[in-house]
């Protein structure tokens, strides 16, 4: 007797394992960069009357000036923030952000009766400012987010000629400002040296400190540059066919992706083999799937 019945293979667990700890390391990382950001602002920013841009930099000022602690206004005033991320940009971000004000709120209140570090004002906008980079760095390089400006940036960009940088900046150009008059204009423009130390930390963290570049090579010699590049430098070489806008003729580029300590060889490589070859050189924020990996240059 034949059984029709249907036979249910299994599942795969290793998928399953494999997104149950991305999961885990995502909010991990979000966790860890909360606690550094929190050093930062209770151990050298706050105890100087020091602030951040956005959110964080409005709940410095309003806890100075209430008495009430930073945590509880980094959850109240990023609420209706969080609704509008929930709406305009996804459920995911929405969750991601809530863990991760949620977390610097409470590292905040645990952090503040501890003694402060320096009561130098150089020291404590570097160092609050690289801190504070850091860990925030490592919360949106995560998924997450503690500025609700942001996401007002997003919103008004669709709606006028403004980028999101350009709105984010002069938001926070404001709320620098008003330190001036919370503090004193000293304090003020510390905290500007603070927010554009905290903004280039932020960017070493989320670009990596080995960026990597993409490369694209216009050449009459394409195959052996293709060759010499993933001989010398180990990469992979896609090869695009394209055609030639004036003289119409079929072209090869070379399509490539490789680390900033790597630049100055790939040039030299190419100019070897042509040194007519016609080169673009552009930044890569973020890199999945394929084989690139980062080495060591020999």
């Amino acid at each position: 007797m034949v059984d029709d019945k249907p036979k249910f293979e299994p599942s795969n667990p290793k998928p399953k394992k494999k997104k149950t700890w991305e999961y885990i390391r995502k909010y991990l990382f979000m966790f860890i960069g909360s606690i550094i950001t929190a050093v930062g602002l209770e151990m050298f920013l706050v105890p100087n009357n020091i602030i951040d841009g956005g959110v964080v930099g409005i709940s410095i000022m309003a806890s100075y000036l209430t008495g009430q602690s930073i945590g509880l206004f980094l959850v109240l005033f990023n609420l209706p923030f969080l609704y509008l991320g929930y709406k305009q940009i996804g459920k995911t971000f929405a969750i991601s952000t809530t863990f991760a004000i949620c977390s610097l709120a409470f590292w905040t209140n645990q952090f503040h009766p501890v003694e402060v570090l320096t009561h130098d004002l150089f020291l404590a906008t570097i160092f609050g400012g690289i801190l504070v980079g850091l860990g925030v760095g490592l919360i949106i390089r995560s998924g997450g987010s503690l500025d609700g400006t942001e996401i007002v940036a997003i919103i008004f960009d669709k709606r006028s000629g403004f980028s999101v940088g350009e709105i984010v900046m002069f938001i926070n150009l404001f709320i620098l400002s008003s330190a001036g008059l919370v503090f004193t204009w000293d304090k003020a423009m510390y905290s500007l040296v603070a927010y554009f130390i905290i903004a280039k930390m932020m960017d070493t963290v989320i670009a990596g400190i080995d960026e990597s570049k993409a490369i694209m090579i216009v050449s009459s010699e394409p195959d052996e540059i293709a060759d010499a590049l993933m001989a010398r430098l180990g990469r992979g070489v896609t090869i695009l066919h394209g055609e030639g806008g004036y003289s119409g003729e079929s072209k090869k580029v070379l399509y490539c992706v490789i680390t900033r300590l790597e630049v100055e060889k790939m040039k030299a490589i190419v100019m070897e083999k042509d040194d007519s070859a016609f080169v673009t050189i552009n930044e890569v924020h973020d890199i999945m799937g394929g084989r690139f990996k980062k080495k060591a240059i020999h």
